[in-house]
């Protein structure tokens, strides 16, 4: 027996078995629906949404369309982030999609700056909007950073970044129904909170990665 097939026996006897990784998709997906329903929930829970937010999505397409964007682009960045937790499971083709989708629909607001999807109104203000969708998405952010130590992230920190976007844009998009619908009011007190998030889950990864 040669010295390579010596290698190989001796690195394969001490081989031990270990569970097949679990399917990174199925584990975005339940993230998504139970950071998804939490969400809804804490923000009924905590005041009424918009009297006629509902009647809108059905009768005003752009208001339909815009939330359908916002909810495909939050869909794509939470797969994106637990891929990124996967070496080799993240295509450059998929997270351009993902970019795509979510500048596209932050840019809706800004084009709303000029021309809204809605009449602006004052209908529904919630007093506390802006901290609402702050911490509403911490939570969802600290479970994810929960189930991504278990797998493999060579990049924590742009792995942390990517759901933290996804757990900061959820309460983002759930305020355009439940608060007033106003683009200006939007961008400062919907949007911007949830892209602070991004920085706050950037900066716990960074502090909490391993030391040389």
């Amino acid at each position: 027996m040669n010295s390579r097939e010596d290698l190989i026996t001796s690195l394969s006897n001490d081989l031990q078995r270990v569970r097949p990784a679990r399917n990174i998709n199925l584990l975005a997906v339940g993230w998504l629906l139970l950071s998804a329903l939490y969400v809804v929930g804490i923000t009924h829970w905590f005041g009424p949404v918009r009297s006629d937010a509902f009647v809108q999505l059905v009768t005003e397409p752009r208001f339909m369309l815009e939330t359908a964007v916002g909810m495909l682009a939050i869909t794509v960045t939470t797969l994106i982030a637990f891929r990124a937790a996967i070496p080799g499971a993240l295509s450059a083709r998929f997270f351009t999609t993902g970019v795509v989708l979510m500048l596209v629909w932050l840019s809706c607001y800004v084009v709303g700056l000029l021309s809204p999807a809605l009449e602006p109104s004052m209908l529904g203000k919630r007093e506390h909007c802006v901290w609402e969708t702050f911490i509403y998405a911490l939570p969802p952010m600290l479970l994810a950073f929960v189930l991504t130590r278990r797998l493999y992230p060579l990049q924590p920190v742009q792995t942390a970044m990517y759901f933290s976007l996804a757990a900061g844009m959820m309460p983002a998009l759930y305020m355009q129904i439940a608060c007033m619908y106003a683009p200006d009011h939007i961008l400062k007190f919907h949007i911007l909170p949830g892209l602070i998030v991004v920085f706050v889950g950037a900066a716990i990864a960074w502090a909490s990665r391993p030391r040389p």
